[in-house]
Parts: C-alpha cells; sequence; structure tokens
C-alpha cells in the first residue's frame, strides 16, 4: 500500500461546499485521499502526520487560466516599465516615471551589451507619462549603430530607432497597417500589432517562442507561479512544434517540477490544418501537461488604441482598432474548432472584438451543435450585459482581466474610454448574475502573475489614484476567490482535479500565511504566499 501523509494546517479553505474547512487533509498517490480533522485518513490506514505547513493555511492551487511562459524569461531583457516589479528571483526592479528616465535606464543597460547585439527593453507604457510619446529619436540617442526595440507592456506594440527600422525596410514609402507615421510622412518608430512588429522582431532575434519554450524559461515560469501560489497556469499562446512539446514534457514530468501547464496551440493560418495539429497533440498530454486547446487572437490594445470597441469608440478620436484576425477569418476558425470538438480561447478586449466572436460561436454552434465545448472569451474588459447574457446563454466561459482596473483604470477614464465605459469595465459582478461562468486573470507578463491581487481588483476595483472605478461591478470575496480557483479550472476543463480541496482530485494547495476571507476586503491582496503543494509535494519560497 501506498504511503499516506495527512498535511496538518492553521485552517485549510477547501472551496468544496460539503466541507468548506477543515484543519488536515491526507494525501496518497498525489491524489487527496480525505479531509477533515487529525483522524481524517483513520478509515483508510492511518497515516503519516506533517506538521511543516501547521502554521500556515491552505487553499486549493490558485489556477491562471490567462498568462504566458514567457513571464519568466521576459527578465533577460532591460526592464522599461512604469510600475516596480518583481524578477522571478524576488529582486525588486522600480519603474520609471518619465521618459527622460526611461531613456537614461535604457542607455546605462546598452553598456552592458557585447558588439553587434541588440537593445531589447520590455514594460513600457507611454500612457502613464506625460509630454512626447517615445519614438525613434529618443531611442537614437542611446544609439544609432545598435538596433533597438522596445516593447509595450501589452506586448500588442514596440518602439524602435532608426537602426532597427531600416533594417526592416521602414521608411516613408512604408504603407502598412500598424506602421505609425508622423506628420511628415516618416515612420514615428511606434509599431502596432505583431504584423507590423514581426519583421523588426525577426531581424533582431526577439522570439516569443524561444522565450517560451527552452527548459530555462519553463523552469522560471514554474519559479515564478510558486511564488504566486499558482499550482496550473496556461501558456496561452504557444507554437507548439514537436521539438517544443519534447521540451515540456521533459521539463514539467521532472519530480520536483512544481507546476501544471496548459499551453494553448495559436490559431493562425488555415483552420483545418490548425484543428488537425491541435487533435494530434491532445493525446501527448501529461499529469503536468494538457495539450488540445486553441487560442485565437482577434483585436490588440485598449490601452494601445488597438482593440476593436463599439460606437462611440475611443474618447481621443482615434481610429477603431486593428484587426489581428478578421471577423471572416474568426467566424471559419470557430467553425472548424467547433466541428472538430476543440476547445476555443479567444481574445478580446474591445467589445466589437467580444461581439463578432459571440456571432462566429453561435455560427458554429448552430451548424455544429455539441454540449460541454466551454469556450472560453479572454478578457472580457468591454462587455456589457447584453453580450454577457449572449455568452451565458452559449454556454461560453468568461476570463475577466481585473488587474487591468487597478493598472489602467485612471487611463481609460481620462485618455481611452471615457468615465462611463470605464466604470463598467471587466464587469464581474454584471457576468456573475447572468450566469455566465466566470475566472479572473492576469495576463502575466502584462501585468505580474498574483492571483490574490487580481482577486482583490475585482473586489475593490480600484484605480492607482485609488478611485473606485464602477462601485457596481463589485464582487465580494468568496465569489473571488471561487473564480481564481475552481472557476479558472472549469474554464481550463480541469474543474475534476483541481480547484478545491476534495477527495479524489490532486493534491494541489496554496500556502498562505493567512486566511483571505477573514482579513479585510482591501488587504486580500497583502495576504502573504508561501508557496505551494503540488501532488503532495511541497514547495516554499
Amino acid at each position: 500500500m501506498s504511503e499516506t501523509t495527512v498535511f496538518a494546517a492553521k485552517r485549510i479553505v477547501t472551496m468544496d461546499p460539503d466541507l468548506p474547512e477543515a484543519t488536515h487533509v491526507a494525501v496518497r498517490d498525489g491524489h487527496i485521499l480525505a479531509v477533515g480533522g487529525a483522524d481524517c485518513a483513520d478509515p483508510w490506514g492511518g497515516g503519516l502526520l506533517d506538521n511543516s505547513l501547521g502554521n500556515a493555511v491552505l487553499m486549493p492551487g490558485f489556477v491562471e487560466g490567462h498568462a504566458h511562459m514567457m513571464a519568466g524569461a521576459m527578465w533577460r531583457y532591460a526592464y522599461a516599465g512604469y510600475h516596480d516589479r518583481l524578477d522571478p528571483d524576488g529582486k525588486l526592479w522600480r519603474g520609471m516615471m518619465t521618459l527622460d528616465e526611461v531613456i537614461v535606464g535604457l542607455a546605462e543597460y546598452e553598456k552592458g551589451l557585447g558588439p553587434g547585439e541588440p537593445l531589447v527593453g520590455w514594460g513600457f507604457d507611454p500612457i502613464f507619462l506625460e509630454g512626447e510619446r517615445m519614438g525613434a529619436t529618443h531611442l537614437d540617442q542611446i544609439s544609432t549603430e545598435r538596433p533597438i526595440a522596445i516593447i509595450f507592456s501589452n506586448f500588442h506594440l514596440l518602439c524602435a530607432n532608426s537602426k532597427a527600422l531600416a533594417m526592416a525596410g521602414y521608411d516613408a514609402g512604408t504603407n502598412a497597417e500598424g506602421v505609425v507615421k508622423g506628420f511628415d510622412g516618416a515612420p514615428t518608430g511606434e509599431l502596432q500589432e505583431m504584423a507590423a512588429m514581426f519583421p523588426v522582431m525577426r531581424r533582431l532575434g526577439i522570439d516569443f517562442r524561444g522565450l517560451s519554450q527552452t527548459p530555462e524559461a519553463i523552469r522560471t515560469y514554474g519559479q515564478v507561479a510558486v511564488r504566486a501560489g499558482v499550482t496550473t497556469a496556461t501558456d496561452l499562446y504557444s507554437f507548439l512544434e514537436d521539438e517544443d512539446v519534447a521540451t515540456l514534457i521533459s521539463v514539467t514530468d521532472a519530480d520536483d517540477f512544481p507546476l501544471r501547464i496548459v499551453p494553448a496551440l495559436g490559431a493562425a493560418g488555415d483552420p483545418v490544418e490548425i484543428a488537425a495539429k491541435a487533435r494530434r497533440l491532445a493525446p501527448q498530454s501529461t499529469e503536468k501537461m494538457r495539450l488540445g486547446a486553441v487560442k485565437l487572437m482577434t483585436d490588440g490594445s485598449i490601452q494601445g488604441w488597438t482593440a476593436r470597441v463599439r460606437w462611440p469608440g475611443y474618447v481621443g478620436g482615434q481610429p477603431n482598432g486593428i484587426w489581428n484576425t478578421s471577423p471572416d477569418e474568426i467566424h471559419a476558425l470557430c467553425l472548424e474548432m467547433q466541428k472538430q470538438g476543440l476547445q476555443m480561447h479567444i481574445h478580446v478586449n474591445g467589445d466589437e472584438a467580444a461581439e463578432v466572436s459571440l456571432n462566429a460561436i453561435e455560427a458554429a454552434l448552430r451548424a455544429y451543435p455539441g454540449p460541454g465545448h466551454r469556450h472560453v472569451l479572454q478578457h472580457c474588459q468591454m462587455m456589457g450585459r447584453d453580450l454577457y447574457e449572449r455568452a451565458a446563454e452559449l454556454g461560453v466561459c468568461c476570463n475577466i482581466f481585473a488587474n487591468h482596473i487597478w493598472y489602467f483604470g485612471d487611463q481609460h477614464v481620462a485618455l481611452t474610454l471615457g468615465p462611463d465605459r470605464a466604470a463598467r469595465m471587466d464587469a464581474a459582478r454584471t457576468a456573475l448574475d447572468t450566469g455566465a461562468r466566470v475566472a479572473l486573470h492576469s495576463d502575466a507578463p502584462v501585468t505580474p502573475l498574483g492571483p490574490l491581487f487580481t482577486a482583490w481588483c475585482a473586489v475593490n476595483r480600484r484605480t492607482m489614484s485609488d478611485r473606485i472605478l464602477g462601485v457596481a461591478q463589485c464582487i465580494d470575496v468568496d465569489e473571488a476567490l471561487f473564480a481564481i480557483t475552481m472557476g479558472a479550472a472549469y474554464t481550463l476543463k480541469m474543474d475534476d482535479e483541481v480547484g478545491s480541496i476534495t477527495p479524489g482530485k490532486r493534491a494541489d494547495f496554496a500556502v498562505l500565511g493567512e486566511d483571505p476571507r477573514a482579513v479585510a476586503a482591501i488587504a486580500l491582496k497583502d495576504v502573504p504566499v508561501l508557496g505551494t503543494v503540488l501532488g503532495g509535494k511541497v514547495h516554499l519560497i
């Protein structure tokens, strides 16, 4: 008979309504054998008591339903963001509050680069900086000989210097969507969305696949997850070539690897070929790596003005965004994925993108009816009650980007959408009231991986200026905790395995310093994360 370990804790918050709280959980073969008091394993022959977590509070391991494996590997580049950030080793990197600070910081970083090595930065977001917008002329102050590309925090835009623009062949004669030009007709250096960004990225060797699929990147992602209390996380746009899958299996199969990863195949290209590849990948799933879902990109980023929003558009009169995948292509992809029984995760920031995607899903469901699809709209930032009602009717899940309230709420009020529409952004209350299945996410590395912070955002809806943005959309702590555990597990079709501390499920726990339900709602983000348990194996920070 396999050995049984009985973990004692100060309190166990199970997220299981049949037994909401306990003090002990028995684990055998990586699964939860029993939950209750010190004697919970007695009917199974007892077990070895483990008091190593006796002063901690255990919750189900948090489930991050929208993040990217490059969240750890991005730190190989220069950080150029406005907000303070912690790297995977716990080092604090201070944010840069002005454009001058950004240029000075990047110039200092550039001194450490080798000859011919490009300067790549990430995390930059001009929406927080007063004055002129960064362009090639600013980056040329650092170097006109070394190519430079600074990726925005939303990963939908970048800014390049004149050397990098020239390498990509961008000049006054370029007529391509996403290549921003100034009054003189020359490119400013700002490039919007992947079609415009890719020529520069390719020539500078910026490879998002490479940032996600190396053994080092995968292990670093595991480190980041442990610090956040996360035991299951997505890589929600993955290329998944055969060698990538082999690497994922090799790294995640290691006994000490602390995370279950759910990569979604990026759906760019011929729908039939994409569906065939996803179906071929699915049987290669393992205990710690799940394959078979696909990810569709539709529009861009609200704070980059590339999201597709319904009338009346952006308050500054900017053009209505960019389609990364055209509406016709979205319909074709949805039709084929539904036909082949493949779950879709669909990026929708603007409400026009959400409407087009729901139209496409509805048409696909009429053509190929099938229960249990659990397609997921990701971000859902501008969805109103009408769209959430449709999602609920169609059985479509909604994974809401609640972190935007704190990180970008003030800017959305002033610069992108105005106070009335910003007050209903990331409308978790409306989504729940319509009966939609709801999760919450960080989109790391766009914002830091941290489900308790994400829950705090949905509960309190505080902006950086401490404004409450849309009090009618606040949800309570229990609803938010459900969304980062069982809610997110449901969107990944893993709610039978993770999301609650229930006998039969995997022994995946978040190890916390306090009970999130016992602190004031405003302090939810400050609950200490001490580590995780994955399949009964303890990983402490």
